[in-house]
């Protein structure tokens, strides 16, 4: 576990990685689970959950769509060759259009307001330009609806100020490129 922190490995000990939200001395981890906890923990502050049980239940579903589509997609872009690559390019094209007809017209996902599914999936938008560079598309000329939101959520304090920027990134990937011995 080089690297990583014996706060991280104190706070997470089961997967050892982020996020870990600290909240009065406890971890609470995993994205979903994390936004979850947020609405439960604080009543009294707007909730990024639709109060509809229909809504909540779709809110739900796209934020899990993307947890578990878009990062491992994105990592088979810049990690295989060949076949292997081009389906992941295929089948990355086919999450941003599906995530492009989930918004719709609406501003957000949860229409006109940052809700649930927009705090699951703002953070991968820095990744858009890695994603893009590996493979060789536009997210704008393939999901413009998903691109023109991504732009929304990135002026927002609460999300610039929490997001690597796309350079960083894409230079992540390189040093990871490198360690998984992907060149």
């Amino acid at each position: 576990m080089a690297g990583k922190s014996d706060r991280l490995l104190r706070s997470n000990p089961v997967h050892k990685k982020v996020p870990v939200l600290l909240h009065d001395g406890r971890p609470v981890y995993e994205s979903l689970i994390i936004l979850n906890y947020l609405d439960d923990a604080f009543p009294d502050t707007p909730s990024l959950l639709p109060s509809d049980p229909y809504e909540r239940s779709q809110a739900r579903f796209w934020a899990d769509y993307v947890d578990k589509k878009v990062y491992d997609c994105g990592t088979r872009l810049w990690k295989l060759k060949g076949e292997p690559h081009a389906q992941a390019r295929a089948e990355m094209l086919e999450i941003l259009k599906n995530l492009d007809g989930a918004l719709g017209d609406k501003l957000f996902f949860g229409g006109d307001v940052f809700g649930f599914v927009d705090a699951a999936f703002a953070p991968f938008t820095s990744w858009f330009h890695s994603y893009e560079k590996y493979g060789e598309f536009s997210v704008a000329e393939v999901a413009p609806r998903v691109a023109a939101w991504a732009k929304r959520c990135g002026e927002r304090e609460s999300v610039a100020k929490s997001l690597y920027s796309p350079d960083k990134i894409y230079e992540f990937i390189g040093v990871l490129k490198k360690m998984h011995g992907v060149e």
